[in-house]
């Protein structure tokens, strides 16, 4: 019986939130005598093993098969590493099928050298489009799709994405969202990070925040006034600051202690949800918590212009606020005086993706 091997990619934390459900739809297809197998290739574009190892455990995600080992660098040293490292290996020991999630700098990567070489690409959220050609992500993500064989995608937003670029309706599947299979998965699982009774946090009582995109932190006195107005419009409330290493950078170079907000370490997956699922709101930069918020039906103001995952805020319970510090301000006082848009769940975000994918990658592959 012919199997069939497919790669697949993990480079950043947000792609290990996506590849967790693959996994364990074709670990299933496997035990019922499924012909996929798979090898899991670990990039190290994210480097940090404690929080590679906390999100892999937690997750329930096998050790990687290959780990790449890039490491740090710019945006070109690290795209050249990994298409350097990713084309030895498959050289040395070929696959059927690149499989790559999301937009991070090894998903693009990967892809443009496994179809240099004859393996054809799956591209699980596929399509999604922020405009924005000043992040590094949205380049990422049409220079994947370029070369994508098969699509997997969120929304009918992202169909209609690719269907303008000229992708045909036979190469595009609209599947759900893996990341939202992997916090259903583990809803009953979150916990309670271990500052939760230090800081007094209590359920509803507290904002989560969440920054690190150039915009926002690199210039020190905008990234002030910002954190100026967190703290004035959460009106006392703790705000819960999980703080990347990009920002803190900012936050030592502006070199003080901000009444209100608590700075602590990136958390793993079970506590950072946590925090989300029970805050009163969470103020982002990021397009994954959106995601999250939606689904939890927690208030969600995003500081950026666009967004990548506009059914978060046409049908979930985010908003964009864009940077300016008075619409962040105008925004909280409306959460204190009138409430938050409610929101509901997308199509298909109903925690069966992963399954769905595999499903279509067998009818694709053994044709």
């Amino acid at each position: 019986m012919r199997t069939v091997l497919i790669d697949i990619i993990a480079g950043a934390r947000p792609n290990f939130m996506k590849i967790a459900p693959i996994i364990r739809a074709l670990d299933d297809r496997k035990s019922a005598g499924g012909r996929l197998r798979y090898r899991l290739v670990h990039t190290g574009q994210h480097y940090d093993a404690r929080m590679s190892s906390d999100f892999f455990e937690q997750l329930g995600i096998p050790s990687p098969d290959v780990n790449l080992e890039v490491g740090s660098g710019t945006q070109a040293e690290q795209t050249g590493a990994v298409m350097t490292r990713y084309e030895r290996l498959l050289i040395e020991a070929r696959s059927d099928l690149c499989l790559v999630v999301g937009d991070v700098t090894s998903t693009m990567a990967c892809a443009i050298t496994a179809q240099k070489i004859g393996v054809p690409v799956a591209h699980v959220e596929a399509g999604i489009r922020s405009g924005d050609w000043r992040m590094p992500e949205e380049i990422n993500r049409m220079a994947t799709d370029a070369v994508t064989n098969w699509f997997f995608t969120t929304s009918e937003t992202a169909n209609d994405n690719l269907r303008r670029a000229g992708v045909g309706e036979e190469r595009i599947f609209f599947v759900g969202n893996t990341m939202i299979d992997t916090l259903l998965a583990n809803m009953g699982r979150l916990r309670r990070p271990s500052f939760w009774q230090d800081l007094g946090l209590e359920s509803g009582g507290y904002f989560v925040l969440t920054m690190h995109r150039p915009s926002n932190v690199d210039e020190e006195r905008h990234f002030a006034q910002l954190l100026a107005a967190i703290v004035e419009g959460t009106r006392g409330l703790p705000a819960v600051f999980p703080v990347h290493p990009r920002t803190r950078k900012t936050l030592e170079a502006l070199g003080a202690k901000i009444q209100g907000l608590h700075l602590v370490d990136p958390q793993p997956y079970l506590e950072f949800n946590y925090l989300v699922r029970h805050a009163k709101a969470v103020i982002t930069d990021s397009g994954g918590v959106t995601e999250e918020t939606t689904v939890m039906g927690v208030p969600c103001m995003t500081l950026r212009d666009s967004t990548e995952r506009p059914e978060t805020v046409t049908i979930g319970t985010n908003e964009i606020l864009g940077t300016d510090p008075e619409a962040l301000r105008a925004a909280l006082d409306r959460l204190f005086s009138e409430g938050w848009k409610k929101g509901e769940i997308p199509e298909k975000w109903d925690g069966r993706t992963g399954a769905r994918i595999v499903g279509i990658l067998e009818s694709c592959l053994f044709r």
